[in-house]
């Protein structure tokens, strides 16, 4: 018994001076009521859609990664981001499956793009019919592929233009909006 109480005693020592030797503090920053609804004017309403099926959605979620790696001239996240699409499709979707594929093998971001742009014109009926929850924004730049132009889809109404990355970011406007069908 008195063996016990030695040990646990050693413990408690051990633990308390342990406590007082790290040195990290925590740190909470307080934000007023006024503070918090003008951050959340500025943050985007992020998964804001649902698809009738498990597919689509994990579709769509690669979809948008691979848009974003774009967006941030990045071929090599794109190509990843497009692996995982090319995955999600499976042999539900061949064809959009290999569009996908043919996007994660391509080493120049400028062939990532145009085959980004078929692939958002096969995809858009997918999403639409697909949609049961949330918004979906079709997004358009004039400007691209030699002012011929290009869609793309967002989750978000903010222009962040997957065809120019940091060259013409925001270069582009909403085209259409897209809601779940009733």
């Amino acid at each position: 018994m008195r063996m016990n109480f030695a040990i646990t005693a050693i413990l408690l020592t051990l633990s308390i001076t342990a406590c007082k030797n790290e040195k990290k503090q925590q740190q909470v920053e307080m934000n007023s009521p006024a503070e918090v609804k003008k951050e959340e004017k500025k943050t985007a309403d992020i998964a804001d859609q649902d698809f009738i099926d498990g597919m689509t959605g994990k579709v769509w979620h690669n979809y948008l990664q691979t848009r974003m790696a774009l967006t941030k001239d990045d071929a090599e996240g794109a190509a990843t981001a497009a692996a995982n699409m090319a995955e999600g499709f499976g042999e539900e979707k061949p064809g959009l499956r290999e569009l996908a594929e043919s996007i994660a093998k391509a080493e120049d971001i400028n062939k990532q793009r145009e085959l980004f742009s078929e692939l958002t014109k096969e995809t858009g009926d997918l999403f639409s019919e697909a949609l049961s929850g949330g918004t979906i924004y079709k997004q358009y730049c004039p400007m691209a592929f030699n002012n011929t132009g290009a869609y793309w889809y967002s989750d978000v109404p903010e222009i962040r233009n997957p065809y120019f990355g940091s060259k013409m970011l925001k270069c582009g406007e909403v085209k259409d909006t897209i809601r779940p069908k009733k």
